[in-house]
């Protein structure tokens, strides 16, 4: 399974659009907050179904989940945006979370950095932003492939 992974938007749209050839070819696109109004024009021209949660910045947006949870192959997948378990500073919360809900992969964004981290045998990743990169990252998108239980990770810079 292929998994587009983006987050943190901010409804650039053309930043998005760099995105779009690439999120064209997966089964999957998870968006991690920040503008998941976003999602619904993503899906629409990538025509790949979008698993989306709300982030600091989606309080006027559309009823949407905080957290979602799925299963990604044989892989337990957690998705937030960050902001309420304090990733700005420390993945601990995060990763006390992990743990309660035995999750494999979880997805997050919030400050903009990408990450790539395995603790405790559980993977996180942040796929940094595709229009507002901080940290001295670059824009871009993450692309995630489970298959037959081995799982590698691309970040892509746009």
């Amino acid at each position: 399974m292929r998994i587009g992974i983006i987050s943190d938007t901010h409804r650039f749209t053309a930043a998005i659009d760099k995105t779009i050839p690439y999120l064209k070819d997966c089964d999957l696109i998870v968006h991690a907050g920040d503008n998941i109004d976003d999602t619904y024009y993503i899906e629409a021209v990538t025509d790949v179904p979008v698993v989306a949660v709300k982030g600091n910045c989606d309080f006027y947006s559309d009823p949407g989940k905080d957290e979602e949870t799925f299963m990604a192959e044989d892989k337990k997948v957690f998705v937030c945006h960050g902001h309420n378990y304090g990733i700005k500073y420390t993945l601990s919360d995060l990763q006390k979370r992990a743990a309660d809900l035995d999750i494999d992969i979880v997805i997050f964004g919030h400050s903009h950095v990408p990450c790539y981290e395995e603790r405790d045998g559980v993977i996180f990743i942040n796929p940094g932003s595709p229009s507002l990169p901080r940290g001295g990252s670059s824009k871009g998108l993450g692309i995630l492939d489970i298959k037959n239980g081995e799982i590698t990770y691309e970040r892509i810079k746009i």
